[in-house]
């Protein structure tokens, strides 16, 4: 669906035409990562969805906001592809599960539970929400070489943060706490709120995508100062899109 020539929720168009995007959730955030390429533009602004265009290997690159969720996030992926992106980077935040991820630590998602509810519209809950392996390589390598503190796995994408945060104030109250029980025995690494949609989203258009998550804090540590400084998950983001741009132009 369009406005016109625009895209119905994005406001973008042919004119926008582009092969990668960069989507963090946070329309704030939109501006901060564009910095780091050439030539940053603001191009459109409407509901969740703000977006900056600017250039990077000779390429144009998008950066758009998806909102909180999943609804939103499919939503922007689709429209993203309808004028061409075929690439996308997740830049987001996340909550800690293991004990062994703390704030400031960057996850590089490989894979995420299924808990929201707008993947289940595109595909069976039995196929699995995984990111493209190139991309996720990619972020692995760029991650080593910033010598960061990084984590490569599963996280659980869910759709309502209060029930993450405050399980027993739920009538679901048992089911959430069985199932957090369950991820963190599973080796999850952390909780977030898109991933899993704009991996299936992407599946299912043919789309690559891969996602580099700051952790603020770890769930269960007493410790809650949140870590809030995200330049380290942008800059992985960055040099990752450059060496596959390369990789690409290579083909």
């Amino acid at each position: 669906m369009n406005m016109g020539n625009k895209e119905f929720h994005i406001h973008l168009d042919n004119n926008n035409k582009a092969r990668y995007a960069i989507i963090p959730g946070d329309p704030d955030r939109v501006e901060k990562i564009a910095a780091f390429l050439e030539k940053p533009k603001f191009i459109a602004s409407n509901r969740e969805y703000t977006t900056f265009e600017g250039y990077l290997s000779g390429e144009r690159i998008l950066v758009t906001s998806t909102g909180i969720g999943g609804p939103s996030a499919a939503i922007a992926v689709e429209e993203l592809h309808h004028i061409g992106v075929d690439t996308i980077i997740r830049v987001g935040t996340c909550g800690g599960m293991q004990p062994q991820v703390t704030g400031g630590d960057l996850i590089i998602v490989t894979g995420a539970v299924r808990m929201d509810g707008a993947s289940k519209e595109y595909a069976p809950i039995e196929y699995p929400a995984v990111s493209d392996f190139g991309i996720a390589m990619a972020l692995t390598d760029a991650a080593l070489k910033r010598t960061a503190t990084f984590h490569c796995g599963i996280v659980q994408s869910k759709d309502s943060f209060y029930g993450q945060h405050n399980p027993k104030e739920m009538p679901t109250k048992d089911t959430l706490l069985d199932n957090w029980y369950a991820w963190k025995a599973l080796g999850v690494l952390a909780s977030e709120m898109e991933c899993a949609t704009v991996f299936t989203v992407a599946a299912t258009r043919k789309m690559r995508a891969s996602a580099v998550l700051q952790c603020l804090w770890n769930q269960d540590s007493d410790d809650k100062q949140a870590v809030l400084d995200t330049t380290l998950a942008i800059t992985t983001a960055i040099d990752a899109l450059k060496n596959i741009i390369s990789k690409d132009n290579s083909l």
